[in-house]
């Protein structure tokens, strides 16, 4: 770009010299909008501080001293020291007379818990000379405020840290905000896991989906029925989830204020769970005598119910959290509709030839069980489609007019969790990020009441082509522009064009992070990944 002068060439030098600096800081204050998700409400200056990692402090204030101390916040203080100055470490001695402070302050001390579907993640960030602070009404509001603020902080090209003065009020659009790993398809280390929940507290996700076990494989350990994993895991010992390693991800997910929503998909998707527990799964026939495969877990037996009522027990024991995917989707009634004894019991409760009937009957009874152990029940969409009457919360995750089953979900005055637009298991170009982002979750007809029934989404990724080889690159950065749809304000996030430089940084940042993460488009980044 060119600068026209039409003054004398003393007047031209300084008119060039103030559209230099112009520049100098118009490119500042871009590299202060980089955050992603965008806030809700920004303001932003030119005005700029340099930090000194010898010399930066966090600190707490109110409801938060030497007494009453916050391991959560003890823990992310060390964690973000080290991402806003690479290399080095969290010390409190601090160095110099003149110390950056950032100070912390919460509404109401729940440092000791667990997040919820109802936790609030608003925060309030104002960075000024010298100091910034941190206001949250709970510690993973202020867990949210610690990654924006991270994010602000930039380096200049001779290595010096910076941070502009910045007003910043924020709060998510939507309560869950997921990502679903299938550990069954393909076995993923827990260390894969950790680094995915990193990657998911730094774009703002808060529920870790666990699909733990499917047709392949059980790799979850019961200490009550051993045999699940001894007979259906890949391996007994090496492919198998331990109590200890699901206490290591819960503990590791809540420092970053995520959920871990535990899956245990039946009645189908249940060929693994046959192979150590006798009896569950219905004998299929061919010409009125056994085939010698299985279908769907047996809804008929009153051991059924015995058996998943003590396996949700120990499983609720487990999972702190106060939700249980249950699943139910894709129940293949070929077996059933095969077994005389199934058509029996059909006939004996009035079912006729409806198998739609059995599982809804099935389904119920597993609902009641989760409800007796004070957790509330989540289910895939097929539920719904065949039994409306049963109270849960619905994911819908079929392609077509997603929307059309959302409005008719909500209209049924059940909650939703819309998945069906964030399949990112499949290959594809990085480039369709767009396609995620041009997602609007809300774009039915409906009263605001209904809307307000729609809780949130979730990122998919099963594990037919996915293990710890191409976890990242094929989530990263794209599950960010969901991340993105689901926090930030529709209006201010509208606009792909606006949002590709943010993400393009974004996806930057990630990377100095240690996060393998695609790129987007021709181009570099300062830091690249460095473990390749």
């Amino acid at each position: 770009m060119k600068v026209m002068c039409s003054v004398n060439p003393g007047h031209c030098t300084l008119i060039k010299y103030i559209f230099l600096l112009l520049i100098i800081i118009h490119l500042d204050l871009n590299t202060a909008e980089s955050v992603w998700p965008l806030p809700q409400i920004v303001i932003l200056s030119s005005e700029r501080y340099q930090l000194k990692p010898q010399s930066f402090s966090f600190g707490y204030r109110r409801y938060l001293d030497t007494k009453h101390s916050c391991s959560v916040l003890d823990a992310a203080f060390k964690r973000y020291f080290s991402i806003l100055f690479p290399g080095y470490t969290y010390d409190e001695w601090v160095f110099e007379n003149e110390v950056f402070t950032l100070t912390i302050s919460l509404d109401r001390h729940d440092c000791e818990g667990y997040p919820n579907q109802d936790s609030s993640e608003r925060y309030k960030l104002n960075v000024f000379a010298g100091q910034a602070s941190l206001n949250a009404e709970t510690v993973w509001g202020s867990l949210r405020g610690l990654e924006t603020f991270s994010q602000l902080v930039y380096q200049d090209d001779f290595g010096s840290y910076y941070i502009n003065k910045t007003e910043i009020e924020d709060y998510p659009q939507f309560n869950y905000r997921g990502i679903l790993l299938d550990t069954s398809r393909h076995y993923l280390p827990v260390q894969a896991i950790l680094k995915t929940l990193d990657a998911m507290a730094y774009s703002k996700f808060n529920v870790f989906h666990w699909h733990l076990v499917d047709d392949p494989s059980f790799p979850y350990q019961s200490h009550k029925f051993p045999d699940l994993s001894n007979k259906g895991a890949f391996h007994p010992v090496t492919h198998i989830y331990t109590q200890s390693d699901v206490r290591r991800v819960i503990s590791y997910a809540r420092m970053r204020g995520i959920r871990v929503l535990p899956e245990f998909d039946s009645p189908g998707h249940t060929k693994s769970w046959g192979k150590g527990q006798s009896e569950l799964l219905t004998p299929c026939y061919r010409g009125g005598t056994p085939s010698g495969t299985f279908g769907p877990v047996n809804p008929t037996l009153p051991s059924t119910y015995q058996f998943m009522a003590s396996l949700l027990k120990e499983v609720a024991s487990v999972f702190p959290d106060p939700y249980i995917h249950l699943g139910g989707d894709e129940v293949d009634f070929s077996c059933w509709r095969s077994n005389p004894y199934i058509r029996a019991f059909m006939h004996k409760m009035g079912f006729g030839l409806d198998f739609s009937k059995l599982e809804a009957f099935y389904i119920e009874k597993i609902v009641n069980i989760t409800s007796v152990l004070r957790k509330t029940s989540i289910v895939w969409q097929d539920v719904f489609d065949y039994h409306e009457r049963v109270r849960m919360l619905v994911e819908v995750w079929k392609q077509g007019c997603y929307l059309c089953e959302v409005r008719r979900v909500v209209k049924a005055g059940l909650r939703v969790i819309l998945a069906s637009p964030w399949y990112l298991d499949q290959p594809g170009p990085t480039h369709n990020w767009a396609r995620y982002y041009n997602v609007w979750p809300l774009a039915f007809k409906g009263t605001e009441k209904q809307k307000s029934l729609v809780i949130g989404g979730e990122v998919c990724l099963w594990g037919e082509y996915i293990d710890a080889t191409n976890l990242s690159p094929r989530l990263w950065p794209r599950a960010s522009a969901a991340a993105e749809r689901l926090w930030s304000n529709e209006r201010q996030t509208s606009c792909v064009e606006r949002a590709f430089p943010r993400l393009q940084e974004f996806r930057c940042k990630l990377l100095r992070r240690g996060i393998q993460a695609e790129p987007l488009y021709v181009g570099h980044c300062k830091h690249e990944y460095q473990s390749v």
